[in-house]
């Protein structure tokens, strides 16, 4: 039987905790065996679950035993990881057996240094510390999980629930998988990635900015069919400086803000409007149906028609 031990840290996110232990030890082999041997384990006898104190059945001693390793999210990721926990991922990762992590738990997997060079995600509000933090890992901030083979990390929450149904998929096959995710009441898979859960605001400008008056102007014309001349104009800028100060000040170029703005206001009709989506699309300044949704989709990962199904507000 494949045995799956899940790690507790101190300050461990009860969520990430409770994800592999649930869908694991529900899952069923067709003749109604169990799949997975479940285990809990920490370095300490009891650990601080924030709410409440954990009591590990096991130490980390229990790794040696594992096929597959589960990290999940600790509410402060900057905490440091203990030396011996690191040496034992180290010793499991040499050995073969699979380590995957949920959250924030990406950042026990990162300190011991088996993400270096490859791709990896966390929590999307975390991914820009992680890259940080950790600038040889590839972090990938829009997607629900990474599957390296034997190292896997996935995005926050609801996230670690799409990799576990992934890794029983692998294990044993789309059916057994189906069956466990019908039991998590949840989809086997789900359109998109977390790029759509992500608040998509302009990139910050410091207040008394040169570009200050010109950012608003765009944000209240974005609708229309604004030329990079135009916005010049509108700052008192030649092209070419314009584009200088947009990539001094925010981190890309005048049409890519406006591309940007456009989207976020999108996003907002579909969430409190029941307009068809090619209304919306000329409503926001783009002139083709088509162009919308291609750039809808590459700047938030999945399809206005599902966005709105996801996040519509009924009135």
């Amino acid at each position: 039987m494949h045995t799956v031990v899940v790690l507790a840290l101190d300050g461990v996110i009860s969520f990430d905790l409770a994800t592999p232990v649930e869908v694991f030890g529900r899952t069923c082999l067709p003749d109604g065996r169990p799949a997975y041997r479940v285990l809990v384990c920490a370095p300490a006898p009891t650990v601080d679950a924030g709410v409440f104190t954990l009591c590990a059945s096991r130490g980390l001693d229990a790794l040696a035993e594992a096929d597959t390793i589960v990290l999940p999210g600790c509410a402060d990721p900057g905490l440091p990881v203990p030396a011996e926990v690191i040496d034992a991922l180290r010793r499991a990762a040499a050995a073969g057996t699979r380590i995957a992590s949920i959250c924030s738990g990406a950042f026990i997997l990162a300190a011991t240094g088996l993400l270096n060079g490859h791709r990896a995600t966390t929590h999307w509000l975390a991914t820009a510390e992680l890259a940080a933090r950790y600038p040889e890992i590839e972090v990938d901030p829009g997607v629900l999980y990474v599957d390296n083979g034997s190292l896997l990390t996935s995005a926050g929450a609801a996230a670690g629930i799409d990799l576990c149904l992934h890794m029983v998929r692998r294990d044993y096959g789309s059916a057994v998988a189906a069956d466990a995710a019908r039991k998590s009441v949840v989809p086997l898979e789900r359109e998109g990635g977390q790029a759509q859960f992500i608040v998509h605001d302009q990139p910050p400008t410091p207040r008394g900015s040169v570009l200050e008056p010109v950012l608003r102007w765009i944000q209240d014309n974005s609708a229309r069919d604004l030329s990079l001349d135009e916005i010049a104009v509108q700052a008192g800028m030649s092209t070419r400086t314009l584009n200088r100060r947009f990539r001094e000040h925010t981190g890309t170029t005048p049409l890519q803000w406006l591309l940007r703005a456009r989207i976020r206001q999108a996003q907002h009709l579909l969430e409190v409007t029941s307009h068809p989506v090619d209304r919306i699309a000329g409503q926001v300044g783009f002139g083709s149906p088509t162009a919308f949704r291609d750039r809808f989709k590459r700047v938030v990962g999945t399809s206005p028609h599902n966005y709105r199904a996801a996040f519509h507000a009924d009135r």
